[in-house]
């Protein structure tokens, strides 16, 4: 692709969450959602083929669904208020569609079913785009106006995504399914405090795209989409094995790395809360999400697959791969722990 389309594409994908996060106009916020739809659809589909075409189709027609189903929403709320802001006064079908939309622009469920197939479909960098970027502008919105919606919804939709993030990603075998039922969870886990403890949700989604980014630049470089090829990591680059072990520890909750760190506020915000069902369910869920990730690991690190000897040779290989991201997105997403009491 050409550079200079590329830069206008990149600018556009940062710039569109970039105006939803910092406009307080419901219709701001909409042009920010159709400006981060519109600019990533050309890297779908920069290495053309079936894949990749229908993964984008795909996503174009959801996220133009909930694009329309926001709008609906924005003029029923100011046809009642007379404002294009958000208030606790929106009505409850107002409210209600707005999550919605949002819900199906996170792949929250129910309305998850896109995200695995498009991000099964889509290259590495732009699944990374996908898992991580694209959640901010929608998610800063839920932060902004989850006062108007009710709190039963959002519990539920939590409970659902939790279920489902952990239980789809049970038999799965391609890495970018894998992380998208990873991100579905995550994104439970996120909503699941937002009725009582909004700050908490956005140091989740600090975290989760701290390790998903880490995640990604270990998987991008060596073009490790299943994990088949993950089993072939010792002999391509053995010193990325630790890290990827910790990575995905951190990205189950395992204790003392980074990603327990949500877990366990969210989790004693929801006790506080007087919700012990909702915690117990969760905690199960995330040893559920933890198994998945240590079969990632498993395939990695503690296994040797048959190979023949020309793929045991690039053991001796000078690497050339370039991880710029890596050591920085590993140590926060592994060792911040320490720093909880700064964030609490």
């Amino acid at each position: 692709m050409n550079p200079f389309t590329l830069l206008i594409i990149y600018f556009t994908i940062f710039s569109g969450p970039m105006v939803t996060m910092l406009s307080s106009s419901f219709f701001l916020m909409w042009i920010g959602l159709e400006m981060n739809l519109l600019a990533i659809i050309p890297l779908m589909v920069n290495k053309s083929n079936p894949r990749t075409t229908e993964a984008a189709t795909k996503y174009f027609i959801t996220q133009a669904t909930a694009s329309m189903i926001f709008l609906l929403s924005i003029i029923l709320n100011y046809k009642q208020l007379g404002i294009w802001f958000p208030q606790p006064q929106t009505n409850n079908l107002a409210s209600s569609l707005i999550f919605i939309s949002l819900a199906i622009k996170l792949g929250l469920s129910p309305f998850h079913a896109w995200l695995p197939e498009v991000t099964q479909g889509i290259p590495l960098n732009a699944s990374l785009l996908l898992l991580t970027w694209q959640k901010l502008a929608p998610m800063t919105i839920l932060f902004q106006i989850h006062q108007a919606i009710d709190p039963l919804i959002i519990i539920l939709s939590a409970l659902a995504s939790v279920l489902i993030g952990a239980w789809g990603g049970l038999n799965q075998t391609q890495t970018r399914k894998i992380m998208a039922y990873s991100s579905i969870a995550h994104m439970g886990w996120m909503i699941s405090i937002l009725p009582y403890n909004p700050s908490l949700t956005m140091l989740n989604l600090l975290v989760y795209v701290v390790l998903t980014l880490a995640i990604f630049s270990i998987l991008h470089p060596h073009s490790l989409i299943s994990m088949k090829t993950m089993s072939l990591l010792w002999n391509k680059a053995p010193i990325l094995l630790p890290s990827t072990a910790l990575i995905l520890l951190s990205m189950g909750g395992l204790p003392p790395l980074t990603g327990f760190l949500p877990k366990w506020l969210i989790i004693t915000e929801l006790l506080k809360n007087n919700n012990p069902v909702m915690a117990t369910v969760m905690a199960i869920t995330a040893l559920i999400n933890l198994f998945f990730y240590t079969r990632l690991i498993y395939s990695t690190s503690l296994t040797t697959f048959p190979t023949n000897n020309n793929s045991k040779m690039t053991l001796h290989q000078t690497s050339t791969k370039n991880y710029f991201t890596l050591p920085s997105a590993t140590a926060i997403g592994t060792l911040a722990l320490p720093l909880s009491s700064l964030m609490m």
